[in-house]
């Protein structure tokens, strides 16, 4: 078999002869971070257990603060969508389904419009002074709003960065939506970091205690809208909460 001078040429200097060769993927493994390049598809098991979670939080919602009626209906529905997405794209899935990322989208979505519907209810009661009358119901709804709050726009933020996991996974993305630390300072992360659903919830949950971005910075409009809608929802349910509460507890 013949080899080309310029084959010749890139064997003889150790210069890899080309993309999807196995020393040009070991270059490229060298060279570009994790987050840059294709990985393994990232496990659905914490989105899972999360959505969970806020299902279960929405029991604890007191019934003047629950939109649909009876209490239990949402929640056995959102569990019936985590099923139908599990079905369509399994725990640690290794193809892309139109039909699973709509229901993934469907399912934080009404999540966060229950959510945010009795974050409305709450908020007009406190000012209107109709509810609050005691401490602790109204701190334990409070605290299951703002825990809702955090959880579903963590699994936004999951869902929409660099257009998903499976996105993200294939690498087809090159600039991020949101700017974590381990991607301006390589030398302080593993080779093989990238962001998962935990760096999203962690991102959730300081943007909602500081009502602000912390470490992890939003580039494009949409990313800070969304921070910013978060922001007001926490600031506004837990400014006349605590407000309430203290004036209560006197």
């Amino acid at each position: 078999m013949s080899v080309s001078d310029g084959e010749a040429d890139g064997v003889a200097s150790g210069i890899p002869s080309g993309p999807g060769s196995a020393r040009w993927n070991q270059l490229e493994d060298r060279v570009l971070p994790a987050w840059l390049r294709p990985t393994a598809h990232e496990s659905r098991i914490p989105v899972a257990s999360a959505i969970l979670v806020a299902a279960a939080l929405q029991l604890v919602l007191a019934q003047q603060f629950t939109v649909i009626h009876p209490r239990w209906l949402l929640p056995a529905l959102e569990i019936a969508l985590l099923a139908t997405l599990l079905v369509l794209s399994p725990v640690r899935t290794v193809r892309y389904t139109a039909q699973g990322r709509y229901v993934s989208l469907l399912l934080v979505a009404i999540i966060s419009l229950d959510n945010g519907l009795s974050a409305v209810m709450l908020d007009k009661g406190l000012i209107n002074g109709t509810v609050g009358n005691q401490a602790a119901p109204l701190l334990a709804s409070a605290g299951a709003i703002y825990l809702t709050n955090i959880i579903a726009f963590a699994i936004w933020y999951w869902e929409l960065d660099r257009g998903g996991p499976l996105a993200r996974a294939a690498a087809t993305r090159t600039y991020p939506d949101f700017l974590f630390p381990q991607m301006t300072q390589h030398h302080l992360a593993p080779k093989h970091w990238e962001p998962r659903f935990w760096d999203y919830a962690y991102l959730s949950f300081t943007n909602a205690t500081a009502f602000s971005p912390t470490d992890t910075m939003p580039l494009p409009r949409w990313s800070k809208g969304l921070m910013t809608l978060q922001s007001a929802i926490a600031l506004s349910t837990t400014a006349l909460v605590i407000a309430r509460a203290v004036n209560i507890l006197k």
